[in-house]
């Protein structure tokens, strides 16, 4: 598959990294020369120096030939034009923006084929905020992801003293759930991926990941670790979009405060919040201001500013003075990683939150929802499946005679019964069927390519 990418920025450039692990065919367009010269040392890709939205940089950059246009520059009227030029001049068959304005988003009309010609819109900021949400929501996780419409619910979990299922065999789960039904995908320790087989035990430290029908989530949370109560009080560090709308998503059921250094924004917040939350000027760095606002006695603690030493450093201090969970927006890798399983108990990668959105439109066969995960390490797939026991290799087939990858997991399966749908684990002697939504789990990204072949439809089918 032939992409151009504009934007050589953290979506950018993470973007470009999965696609080429994926043997696709990117080119990259951004006007820092650098950048681009750091992308290239690091990837087998081509890049262009020049304006997303100049014609003869982008008949540069192969436009004419290509089979996406993905436009993720930070500019959003720049990949809107980009868009429209690749729709109008270029007849590029697939394009994709991404946008920061909610503007754009309440605009559906102006997107269309006689506006700026975008199939998907991408909105990193939108995603970031659901994700922290169903992070304040079950604040035992680490993550939470939805699929099927929110029916089924994968989560990953840090295994603690005092779960029930700590030093016992991931069997022993049935025995302790006689009435939920759900499955280990993925088993994590130090770092490392472990086979999650029957007789695997669950150590304190593990990262488990686990899918569940969404009514059971609260069950399953139980043998993992203790269950925290439920949050009620929230301190939110930073008020740009992320902020505002983390606070404005959680305003119905408590009143959160936000802490920003910048007063004329403070000013703005507190308008645009119109009392939904308490807006507080100043520095959360400051130990004094944090003591004063009682941050000891406060269940989340969100650092959501643009810079990540200052979340980092605002997080640790909160967690020092008492506060029960921190959480820290982190845009580098290395950062993320260098704070894995210290004291700041959740890290969120704006980057990474968006890429699976992305990648959905990539992605051969019809893919529902990518999620990725483990800062691209891992991916979590809902795949459609089509066909007939001729025409596909899983269905009409137990899931026992599924020819998986060793590092890939079936977790659960959503079918259409009646009218209706029903949440399926996938346990060996389930039998798929066409049109279910497999929720698929690997945990080694370069076995992508093997799981598209294996859950596509031969063309004889159609």
């Amino acid at each position: 598959m032939k992409i151009l990418i504009l934007g050589a920025g953290r979506v950018g450039s993470n973007l470009a990294e999965m696609l080429v692990v994926d043997k696709s065919d990117v080119t990259v367009v951004d006007t820092d020369a650098e950048a681009l010269v750091n992308l290239q040392e690091r990837f087998d890709l081509r890049t262009v120096v020049g304006t997303a939205t100049s014609l003869e940089v982008l008949e540069e950059a192969g436009i004419n030939d290509v089979d996406m246009l993905v436009a993720v520059t930070a500019n959003d009227e720049v990949n809107l034009v980009a868009c429209k030029l690749g729709y109008s001049r270029f007849n590029v068959p697939q394009r994709i923006a991404r946008v920061r304005s909610t503007q754009w988003l309440n605009a559906p009309d102006l997107l269309g084929p006689e506006g700026f010609a975008v199939d998907k819109i991408i909105s990193p900021e939108s995603f970031v905020t659901d994700t922290i949400r169903r992070l304040i929501e079950i604040p035992e996780a680490l993550q939470v992801i939805e699929f099927a419409n929110g029916m089924v619910t994968m989560l990953a979990v840090l295994a603690h003293p005092g779960g029930l299922l700590i030093s016992h065999p991931i069997e022993d789960i049935r025995d302790h759930l006689p009435s939920v039904d759900c499955r280990v995908v993925a088993l994590f320790r130090k770092g490392k991926a472990l086979l999650p087989e029957a007789n695997t035990n669950i150590e304190v430290g593990d990262e488990v990941f686990v899918v569940v029908a969404s009514e059971n989530v609260s069950q399953v949370l139980r043998e993992l670790r203790q269950i925290d109560d439920p949050v009620r009080r929230v301190m939110i560090v930073g008020g740009g979009n992320v902020g505002t709308r983390v606070a404005l998503s959680v305003s119905d059921t408590m009143t959160p405060k936000i802490i920003d250094h910048n007063k004329a924004r403070c000013e703005r917040i507190a308008q645009v919040l119109s009392g939904k939350a308490l807006v507080i000027h100043g520095d959360a760095t400051d130990e004094a201001l944090l003591i004063e606002e009682n941050v000891g006695d406060v269940d989340m603690f969100v650092a959501l500013t643009n810079d990540d030493e200052n979340n980092i450093m605002s997080a640790l201090l909160a967690k020092r003075l008492g506060a029960n969970r921190v959480m820290s927006l982190i845009n580098r890798k290395a950062y993320a990683e260098l704070v894995e399983g210290g004291n700041i108990d959740i890290t969120v990668t704006p980057s990474h939150a968006t890429l699976g959105e992305l990648l959905k439109y990539i992605r051969r066969g019809d893919i529902e929802a990518v999620h990725s995960l483990r800062r691209g390490a891992a991916e979590a797939l809902e795949i459609i499946v089509h066909g007939d026991k001729k025409t596909s290799k899983v269905i009409d087939r137990r899931v026992d005679e599924i020819e998986l990858p060793k590092e890939a997991f079936l977790g659960a399966i959503v079918r259409d019964i009646d009218k209706s749908k029903e949440v399926l684990i996938a346990h060996h002697d389930v039998v798929i069927k066409n049109n279910d939504h497999l929720i698929v789990f690997v945990s080694n990204r370069k076995i992508i390519p093997k799981i598209e072949k294996l859950f596509t439809v031969s063309p004889s089918f159609f």
